[in-house]
């Protein structure tokens, strides 16, 4: 497949930019950069994305929610956790065009292809899928779907929390990708517009608020569920963070492809290890 985020934009160095954009315009760039949901991009330029990609955990939280009232509505009007677990992993790719899938199996296809950097992001904009892709793809969706119906089983408030720590740590992972001293691998698309855009101090800052949040929401369930809770987040993170170094290494920085395949990778970590509990 093509590296579907690309867009017209400026080679991009990958240190913060000194201007920031309003919170406003952060939220649109986040939304309209990161979901089809209608959001209305005002400023497309580097301050917009240093404020936009810090507040990617936002658009997140809104696709994890929708996400999950689709469970469990499905759980309520009497279907089974399989089928609730698939409906749950169909809206996110929906509220996204499948661009993060499409970004795992061409960041498969590229890191499976065991050539150069530069041929391996030819064969990442190529409009075919690879062999690593679809087997990337399949497992990936599979565990998902998998994890999701054994957390729906226990119950829907575990399946709903889940499904929106997922959600919320696969953009908090684009953040932390974002950060400074992360280089572009093109002069062009998502990759090249937020490499490098987000000080290391404000994503330190996001991410702990994201893991103390997770932990706060799940007190409820008990001390063990808060800790399992916070845990999925950080492990998630780690993950995600073994991939973006592969990648860098691999293709010389990050493509949008490499942004969609650190929000599944992390998603998905995120969900076996709630699974685990």
């Amino acid at each position: 497949m093509t590296d579907s985020f690309d867009a017209q934009s400026p080679a991009a160095p990958s240190a913060p930019p000194a201007e920031r954009a309003s919170f406003r315009d952060g939220v649109r760039f986040a939304f309209g950069t990161l979901t089809v949901l209608p959001a209305r991009i005002t400023r497309w330029d580097r301050p917009a994305a240093r404020t936009g990609m810090a507040c990617a955990p936002l658009a997140g939280l809104v696709v994890g929610v929708l996400a999950a009232a689709a469970g469990a509505l499905l759980l309520v009007l009497g279907g089974g956790p399989l089928l609730a677990a698939a409906v749950t992993v169909a809206v996110p790719a929906a509220l996204t065009r499948g661009l993060h899938l499409d970004g795992l199996a061409d960041t498969a296809d590229g890191l499976g292809s065991a050539k150069p950097a530069e041929a391996a992001l030819r064969i990442m904009k190529q409009s075919d899928i690879g062999p690593f892709g679809v087997v990337a793809l399949l497992l990936l969706l599979l565990v998902q779907a998998g994890a999701l119906s054994d957390i729906y089983a226990d119950s829907w408030v575990r399946g709903a929390l889940a499904t929106v720590l997922a959600a919320v740590t696969a953009r908090l992972a684009m953040t932390l990708a974002s950060r400074d001293g992360v280089p572009p691998a093109r002069p062009e698309g998502l990759g090249a517009a937020v490499a490098g855009v987000v000080p290391r101090g404000s994503a330190a800052l996001v991410t702990a608020l994201v893991v103390a949040t997770a932990a706060a929401v799940a007190v409820p369930l008990g001390p063990l569920a808060a800790a399992q809770h916070a845990g999925a987040v950080l492990v998630a993170l780690a993950a995600a963070e073994v991939l973006l170094r592969r990648c860098v290494g691999r293709f010389d920085g990050v493509t949008g492809d490499v942004f969609g395949a650190l929000a599944e990778v992390s998603a998905t970590t995120a969900l076996v290890v709630l699974a685990l509990g």
